[in-house]
């Protein structure tokens, strides 16, 4: 299995959290999707919650802020948070949320690209961040949406250092990512795929499930909806959900002939 203990080398995707308007109806609805263990809220962490697979973390639910809307945020592990912002602003990205500290936790930040995909920032401190991925109720992928792809991995290149290889049956403007140091893509990064016009640039999780027709089915019964009904792709079967708040992300059976890697550590 692919359990961290490690910090997470810098430019992996290493957490995400979901804000929601109901933090523990939102746990409800997780935990009936994808088998998550989610404690109650504490006035300590400002209601924020961290959800276990297996007994390890995997992704976080807080409260949405006023005048924010529920969504799901990506966070990249970083080794030097003030100097990954001093750069994003450099090549066009903004500050959502400078800098700081989450006690003995690790150091954070909120940042928007040039298309305007929000994501976050993890320095580890005591937590590393996703401490079980590429398995059920873990993270297994992760899509850039943008609407410009093409400034989108300059940014990022910028940034972290990435590599980029074309996917071919993905359409023409769809590239994997990956770190020189990693034998395995990290994720992808394209357009918008067929989506409404007007939809803004955004980073979607996906989640790994052992069935996802019943993590589709779970996810009606809790109040949740479909977006795109499962279907088959040469890498798993997927299908891509909302939770109540309307906060969107995919649920994936990757193909077990091609397996996630193993990024233990």
């Amino acid at each position: 299995m692919s359990i961290r203990t490690s910090p997470w080398p810098s430019g992996v995707p290493c957490w995400a959290d979901v804000m929601a308007t109901d933090v523990r109806a939102s746990g409800a609805f997780y935990t009936a999707v994808l088998g998550w263990t989610v404690p109650e809220p504490e006035e300590q962490w400002g209601g924020y919650v961290t959800a276990e697979s297996g007994g390890q973390m995997v992704a976080g639910i807080g409260p949405v802020q006023q005048g924010a809307r529920a969504a799901w945020t990506l966070y990249l592990a970083t080794d030097d948070a003030d100097g990954v912002v001093a750069r994003a602003t450099e090549h066009g990205g903004s500050v959502l949320g400078p800098v700081m500290d989450v006690g003995p936790l690790g150091r954070m930040a909120i940042l928007t690209d040039p298309s305007g995909a929000v994501f976050g920032l993890w320095q580890a401190g005591t937590m590393i961040g996703a401490g079980r991925v590429n398995e059920p109720g873990g993270l297994v992928w992760e899509d850039l949406r943008s609407t410009d792809p093409d400034a989108a991995r300059s940014f990022y290149g910028a940034l972290f250092g990435y590599a980029y290889e074309a996917v071919e049956m993905a359409g023409a403007d769809y590239t994997t990512f990956a770190l020189s140091t990693e034998p395995h893509a990290l994720g992808g990064i394209g357009g918008l795929m067929g989506l409404p016009d007007g939809t803004p640039s955004h980073w979607l999780v996906y989640f790994a499930t052992a069935d996802v027709d019943a993590a589709v089915s779970a996810a009606q019964g809790a109040g949740g909806t479909v977006l795109a009904p499962a279907f088959d792709t040469p890498y798993g079967r997927m299908a891509c959900l909302a939770d109540p708040d309307g906060a969107t992300f995919m649920v994936m059976t990757p193909d077990p002939s091609q397996p996630g890697p193993d990024r233990s550590g």
